[in-house]
């Protein structure tokens, strides 16, 4: 029995080294999302306006779609941004009012849907040197003001791959409000923090803009994974190509309502974290040592974090049962171990998220913490499926953004 327990002791003290690790990496990259970094230096003329490819991919989103083309079509920039839309499944009406609103259609039919798959389409289809920068939108989003022109500003400086500030347009629940204060922590830490101490930004999906033809070498052999975004941040990585952020360049999406279709996304999210990790873990090691190549290594490190709202369940159940049993780390550890969490989050979160409707969203944590559990034991429905988020047409929160 003494053999067991000196077993189960030395697994509990790997466990919480390994966990204390994950809190640190997070609490150093938020205490860096408070260095004031601006993208580039200010330019004293913008020498070109690049031509902009507007990429929309659309799985069976008829109405949303039309909403959102319509704004990328209007959207006011002094050079020339062309929008397509990405058509995977929609019907022949709509697809006849995007070409009257002024959107451009690429139609797509896959036996198994991705988005990866669909932008190597669009862009095999479209020609080759016709523009300069690619911009890839979610079906849901809208631009905000400027935005053509401050990433063309980036490009002017230098970059080949430019990152906008996603952020909520809606946060009509509290499950809405939990994912918009997800998003933003991700934002602060793994954006604006790396970032801000010279590392890449990390990709997050849409509002991504690429040097056209770079994102077609991307692209090629993108194959059928789930998460298309994290593939790209990893091939970027590979090459040593900084990606900018632009914090104050905003686009926004629509966020989660309720816990379906939250579990349902975390799901994909899981499954593509599992996906890299284990495809890219030992090539970290490779680009580290051989090339130095610190932001591969950097991306495999991430792979390896427990997903934030599952770290929190664990380290509440590993605090509780530390008053049950008579070894492992004290009680005060985890306590620690929470306490450091929760003092990262808080300081990742953006002043104007704090509000009583961020308490009512606390509230629904620990389903939200359920919800990521369910989706651990549900990620080899991603192989039969991309499971793609459902959408509703939204109108932007001024509240979120002021």
């Amino acid at each position: 029995m003494q053999i067991i327990v000196s077993i189960l002791n030395v697994a509990l003290y790997g466990v919480a080294v390994y966990l204390l690790l994950n809190c640190c990496y997070l609490l150093f990259f938020a205490l860096a999302g408070h260095i004031k970094r601006k993208p580039f230096p200010k330019l004293a003329a913008v020498t070109a306006y690049r031509k902009f490819c507007i990429l929309i991919p659309a799985y069976k989103e008829d109405v949303v779609v039309l909403e959102s083309s319509r704004a990328a079509v209007e959207h006011a920039y002094r050079g020339v941004a062309d929008v397509f839309v990405i058509a995977d499944g929609l019907k022949a009406s709509t697809i006849q009012k995007l070409q009257e609103q002024g959107a451009g259609v690429i139609e797509v039919n896959f036996e198994r849907s991705t988005k990866g798959k669909a932008m190597l389409h669009a862009l095999s289809v479209l020609p080759a040197d016709e523009y300069d920068v690619a911009l890839v939108l979610d079906v849901d989003n809208m631009m905000s003001d400027q935005l053509l022109e401050e990433i063309n500003l980036a490009y002017e400086a230098g970059y080949k791959v430019v990152q906008a500030h996603r952020t909520a347009k809606n946060k009509d629940t509290a499950f809405a409000y939990l994912d918009t204060c997800n998003e933003e922590i991700n934002n602060h830490i793994y954006r604006k923090g790396h970032f801000a101490v010279g590392l890449s930004s990390a990709l997050i999906g849409s509002g991504m803009a690429f040097d056209y033809s770079y994102l077609k070498k991307l692209l090629t052999g993108i194959g059928e994974t789930v998460g298309e975004d994290k593939e790209l941040d990893f091939r970027i990585a590979r090459d040593q190509v900084k990606i900018c952020y632009l914090n104050e360049t905003y686009v926004y999406d629509e966020k989660i309502e309720n816990a379906k279709v939250f579990t349902q996304q975390r799901t994909r999210w899981i499954a593509a974290q599992l996906e890299f990790m284990k495809k890219y873990a030992g090539e970290g090691f490779v680009q580290l040592f051989k090339f130095g190549n610190f932001e591969f290594f950097n991306k495999v490190m991430q792979a390896f974090l427990v997903p934030r709202m599952l770290l929190i369940g664990v380290l509440g159940i590993f605090f509780l049962f530390s008053f049950l049993i008579p070894f492992g780390p004290p009680t005060s550890f985890w306590f620690s171990l929470l306490a450091l969490l929760s003092a990262t989050l808080f300081i990742s979160l953006p002043a104007r998220l704090y509000s009583k409707d961020l308490l009512k969203a606390m509230v629904r944590l620990p389903y939200a913490v359920l919800c990521m559990c369910i989706a651990l034991f549900r990620i080899n429905k991603t192989k039969a499926s991309f499971l793609p988020t459902p959408h509703k047409t939204k109108t932007v929160s001024p509240s979120l953004n002021n």
